[in-house]
């Protein structure tokens, strides 16, 4: 297969699929032409537990996007995730040298900013400027050029475990890719569903995956906070399999097909065939018995994001809502019960802005790879991680400067 050129491919590394997306950067914007989809199995709430099983599923779900692209695939942005990622945000103040505001004083305040310590088994992965303040003037979105004699900027900056970052390059690179970048996958998922004016109202970007629940809140444009909740879609499968005593294979069926995440919106009198842990008969058992199942822990899901909400302090700015995505977010009735918990507005997202193979990929468990994609045709650089790298983190260097490059 011929290689392509303005190929840009997004990994999504999850704990109950892999998928690879592939986008192909055209004049009117980004075209969907493949996509590659695999069960993972080497994953434990966003962290790689088994390496071999990981890079098995990375092959399955890439050699699957490269047919039915047509192209080679050799290098790809990777999302992360996880109850390791950290974020907070930090303050960098300089002297403006000459009056006028240049590219390296925005350079020199990214630095200030970032003098800040973190352990040594944390990385940072995202400096993200909220803002600029020139001279006590606020809400400065693009410095360059003005006179002004102090210069500040206040950025969030996410971290991960090292450990966690170099497994997913290792997986990655043991499949024969290069990775462009590592993302925070709720920053890639909100480049597919949030739009510009949610983002500038404010709104809150929930990603229920199957391991985790990831929380970007946004306001005036910009990020402002991120975290990362150890529960998602896995836990509410393993409700019903033990609540029904069902395997979880089965459990995760039953919750696709059937689920519900409020038990007002079924009927008593809906019955469904549900198998025996180790090949015991089939039985009979009520949909809204199922929905009891689900209802708790999804209502849980939502209390925990709620409270992490209440605790960034911006959720008095969030007046466009709340958007759901992710796998989980698919469920019946999970937009009800979130508008009931959140007392606001609740939609939920799907990718958007793409064009192509818009009906394959229009479903909100692909909003992170087609994040990915769009994140990827954004901030096109070159290959930070790559195949037979001594060290991955030496790379860590020359992304310092593409981030401040992001800002001109």
């Amino acid at each position: 297969m011929a290689k392509r050129e303005n190929i840009v491919v997004g990994l999504d590394i999850g704990t109950t699929k892999i998928c690879a997306i592939v986008g192909e950067k055209t004049e009117n914007g980004v075209e969907i032409i493949g996509i590659g989809m695999h069960p993972s199995k080497g994953l434990r709430k966003g962290v790689v537990v088994n390496i071999e099983s990981t890079v098995s599923s990375i092959r399955s779900a890439v050699e699957e996007a490269e047919r039915m692209a047509g192209c080679e695939i050799n290098r790809v942005y990777c999302g992360i995730a996880g109850g390791h990622i950290k974020a907070f945000n930090s303050h960098g103040v300089i002297a403006v040298k000459n009056r006028e505001i240049t590219p390296q004083d925005v350079e020199r305040v990214i630095e200030a900013a970032q003098a800040v310590v973190i352990p040594p088994d944390r990385e940072v992965i995202h400096v993200i400027a909220q803002e600029y303040i020139v001279d006590d003037q606020e809400g400065i979105q693009e410095p360059l050029g003005m006179i002004g004699i102090r210069l500040e900027v206040k950025v969030h900056i996410v971290t991960a475990a090292v450990t966690s970052v170099q497994n997913i390059v290792k997986c990655a690179n043991k499949a024969g890719l290069d990775v462009s970048d590592i993302v925070l996958q709720q920053i890639a998922s909100s480049e597919a569903v949030l739009n510009a004016d949610e983002k500038e109202i404010g709104v809150v970007l929930v990603d229920i995956g199957g391991g985790t629940t990831d929380i970007a809140l946004y306001h005036n444009g910009t990020i402002k906070y991120t975290t990362v909740i150890s529960l998602g879609g896995n836990q509410v499968t393993g409700d019903i399999s033990v609540g029904l005593r069902t395997p979880m294979s089965e459990a995760e069926k039953v919750k696709t097909e059937y689920g519900c995440a409020m038990t007002a919106l079924v009927s008593k009198d809906e019955i469904l065939d549900v198998h025996s842990v180790g090949g015991g008969k089939i039985r009979k058992v009520s949909r809204h018995t199922l929905c009891e199942i689900i209802e708790p822990r999804m209502e849980e899901i939502f209390d925990l994001v709620k409270r992490e909400i209440l605790k960034s302090g911006y959720d008095v700015l969030i007046s466009s809502g709340v958007v759901l995505t992710g796998g989980t977010a698919a469920t019946e009735g999970a937009a009800e019960l979130a508008e009931q918990v959140f007392d606001a507005p609740v939609r939920c997202g799907l990718p958007e802005g793409v064009s192509g193979l818009v009906d394959v990929v229009k479903g909100p468990r692909f909003s992170t790879g087609v994040g990915l994609v769009l994140y990827g045709c954004k901030h096109v650089g070159g290959i930070q991680f790559s195949k037979g790298s001594s060290n991955i983190f030496n790379k860590l260097t020359t992304r310092m400067g593409s981030w401040v490059k992001d800002f001109f």
